[in-house]
């Protein structure tokens, strides 16, 4: 079976993570479809083992 990887996740990318958890009440698999990233990743930035010193984002790139 055959893999794809997770393209790495950037400092900006985990404030838009916690942002739209907190403010916008999205779940992991919402937040990571925008991205084009794992469930894990996602949770991985919203517990703390990748960029713990981050602050969420003031506003979404993602709001229209």
């Amino acid at each position: 079976m055959n893999r794809k990887s997770s393209p790495p996740v950037t400092a900006e990318m985990a404030a838009e993570i916690r942002f739209l958890r907190a403010k916008k009440g999205l779940y992991n698999h919402q937040i990571a479809a925008l991205f084009g990233i794992n469930q894990g990743r996602v949770s991985e930035v919203l517990t703390g083992k990748r960029f713990p010193a981050v602050p969420p984002a003031q506003g979404s790139l993602f709001d229209t």
